[in-house]
């Protein structure tokens, strides 16, 4: 029997992570008195609050358009409420019409980046990088120029200028960082932008986990950037966004991108070939939460940091291990031992009942760094069960 074709582009890229990783648990039985701890994924495994899931029944039973095709880019009353909000929280000028609402943040990232570039061009990614990002790339025929970051896992405009060529048509950065956890400075996102806009490139900006952020206490605390306070912002600066980590919305699927009017109509010929239209109930949801659950989400935030504080302070007992960033959802290290981080995250299922992610998965595959490396996503672990891992780590034999 003659194989059906297979598009190259995407046989050359990787399973998916965190699926491969699940696979390494499938047969596996814990001992009762060492259960699993997955710090594996970065997604929240607890249901939306009672408020918000009563909301979202009303809206099931007594709303129609909550089961019809909605606009492409997004329902109205959300995009206007992201535009109000995300205005009053950085301090800029954001209309509706800059804001288009997606299947996720994943689905932004894709959407916008196949409005950027095609097979043979090239886009700037720092690393360790968050893998999906790479998947998308890879599956498009782009080429990923890795940026290195260094121990401090902040990547530098000066490093990456080096790396533009006449292909390049993008510069990506996560921050809270995804795998890194570390938050990157105003001054280093300001910097970027005017290294986009000197090139004429695009800077995207994934602010999935800005929730998350030590600087940010709602919509009237700290900025984390000043991006959106330039009138001009628009001419380079395309910002991403998830409803998935505030409101527990994972399965949902509701993110967000804003960008000028001009790219997001190419954007909404993507998402109309793709989705036709967000989920309508999701998107109502968002919405619900944005007017009704600021203090909640701040208490949120507070556990987070409760536990960054928590991972922190474990790293500095723990002997052998390097605590390389720690921030929003992950904490993000280098291990003592001597074999890859391939071979110890599979030991740790076994010998500590310990699920987390290598970091071969977040840097290129030639990259020596990734062996050394692992992510702890943190962020379904209260601050006794991160005790409890930071024993088990403890405890962990050489390999």
């Amino acid at each position: 029997m003659t194989a059906q074709p297979l598009n190259p582009a995407m046989a050359a890229t990787f399973a998916p992570p965190v699926m491969e990783a699940r696979r390494w648990i499938q047969d596996v039985t814990f001992p009762a008195d060492r259960p699993l701890i997955n710090v594996s994924q970065a997604a929240p495994v607890d249901s939306p609050p009672l408020a918000l899931r009563q909301a979202l029944a009303l809206a099931a039973v007594g709303d129609p358009s909550a089961h019809l095709y909605g606009a492409v880019l997004g329902r109205d009353d959300l995009r206007a409420e992201i535009a109000s909000q995300w205005s009053l929280a950085y301090g800029g000028s954001i209309r509706p019409a800059q804001v288009g609402i997606t299947q996720g943040c994943n689905q932004a990232f894709c959407a916008v980046m196949a409005t950027l570039a095609g097979a043979g061009d090239e886009v700037i990614l720092p690393t360790p990088w968050y893998f999906n990002h790479k998947m998308w790339l890879d599956m498009q025929g782009v080429t990923t120029v890795p940026l290195a970051t260094g121990p401090g896992l902040i990547p530098e405009p000066a490093a990456a200028e080096r790396l533009i060529t006449p292909r390049t048509r993008a510069i990506v950065l996560v921050s809270p960082n995804n795998p890194g956890g570390v938050e990157y400075p105003a001054e280093t996102l300001a910097a970027f932008r005017d290294l986009a806009r000197a090139r004429g490139l695009a800077l995207i900006v994934d602010e999935t986990y800005r929730d998350f952020d030590s600087r940010h206490s709602g919509v009237n605390g700290g900025r984390p950037h000043d991006l959106f306070a330039d009138p001009d912002w628009a001419d380079s600066f395309i910002h991403l966004y998830s409803f998935s980590k505030a409101y527990r919305l994972t399965g949902h699927r509701v993110g967000a991108m804003i960008a000028s009017e001009q790219r997001l109509a190419e954007v909404e010929k993507f998402l109309d070939t793709v989705a036709i239209c967000p989920n309508q109930l999701g998107q109502i949801a968002a919405l619900w939460g944005m007017q009704n659950l600021t203090q909640w989400v701040a208490g949120e935030r507070a556990e987070i940091l409760a536990r960054r504080r928590a991972m922190t302070e474990g790293f500095g007992t723990l002997p052998g291990w390097k605590l390389l960033g720690c921030g929003a959802y992950f904490a993000y290290v280098e291990h003592p031992f001597a074999e890859s981080s391939v071979d110890l995250a599979r030991r740790l299922v076994h010998q500590a009942s310990v699920l987390m992610l290598p970091g071969t998965m977040f840097q290129p595959m030639a990259a020596p760094e990734g062996h050394r490396q692992m992510r702890i996503a943190f962020a379904n672990i209260d601050v006794p069960g991160i005790g409890e891992l930071f024993r088990r780590l403890s405890m962990l034999a050489p390999g």
